[in-house]
């Protein structure tokens, strides 16, 4: 059963996304709630998903739950710092939305409670993976990262990703500065040139295209390593000079 999902532009780059099933409308990752109600167009909004504390993914959520009493759900493990949390999310129990039981999956590494959410052939991912990149590690080590885009990577590469942020021509540029001979990189940066260009969202991309294009996915890349001067290394070693690198980028 595919899920339709609205995708929201929020602050200066980020996404929000409401998802509907049957008389459920949840919004995912708000950092704000003035966006999410207009895109609401009169439906009431059951619940609010968060994938991580940070503000610009849960700004919004005392002022929608005081509007429209939803339910607040996010990661068990960081229940504190979830404002107005109602319901923990674990991966051992998922969770149940409408006709749709939602994989959660625990991916600490950008902050320690961040989850993911996938249902309906569709990942939400909030800070974990972008489109061609993954999150700054602000309270995890690399090899938590690596552990949780592998867990996120084992989804079908058919399943749709939708991450919390436009950072994908970014994120294009600096994947081919270490890849440049990866003929898929090289349609998809051109892609995503197109796309901007024309005001239109880079996402969603696919589970298969980020195996295929994202270098944070592909420490095993021969060209990867060579051009980092790792051949030999481990991928976690390999992983954390790809995000040294990147941060400085």
């Amino acid at each position: 059963m595919s899920l339709a999902v609205e995708i929201i532009p929020c602050l200066e780059d980020n996404y929000a996304y409401l998802i509907t099933a049957k008389d459920l409308t949840a919004v995912i990752d708000p950092p704000e709630a003035e966006s999410i109600m207009a895109a609401l167009k009169g439906r009431h909004l059951t619940h609010i998903l968060n994938t991580h504390h940070h503000h610009d993914h849960s700004g919004g959520n005392l002022s929608l739950k005081e509007q429209y009493g939803a339910c607040i759900v996010g990661p068990q493990s960081d229940w504190a710092r979830i404002p107005g949390i109602t319901d923990g999310a674990t991966e051992a129990q998922g969770w149940q939305f409408g006709p749709y039981a939602m994989t959660v999956l625990e991916v600490p590494g950008h902050t320690r409670g961040a989850v993911a959410y996938a249902l309906g052939g569709a990942v939400f991912t909030g800070d974990t993976l972008f489109s061609l990149g993954c999150g700054r590690l602000f309270e995890g080590t690399p090899e938590m990262m690596v552990a949780s885009l592998k867990k996120i990577a084992s989804l079908p590469d058919h399943t749709a990703v939708y991450p919390g942020h436009e950072y994908t021509l970014t994120n294009a540029r600096f994947a081919l500065s270490l890849e440049s001979g990866n003929a898929a990189l090289q349609a998809r940066a051109e892609e995503v040139a197109q796309l901007r260009k024309a005001g239109k969202p880079a996402i969603p991309s696919t589970i298969g295209q980020e195996k295929a294009t994202n270098p944070f996915l592909r420490t095993h890349s021969a060209e990867i390593r060579k051009s980092l001067g790792l051949e030999g290394a481990d991928d976690v070693t390999v992983f954390a000079e790809i995000r040294r690198r990147k941060d400085a980028f």
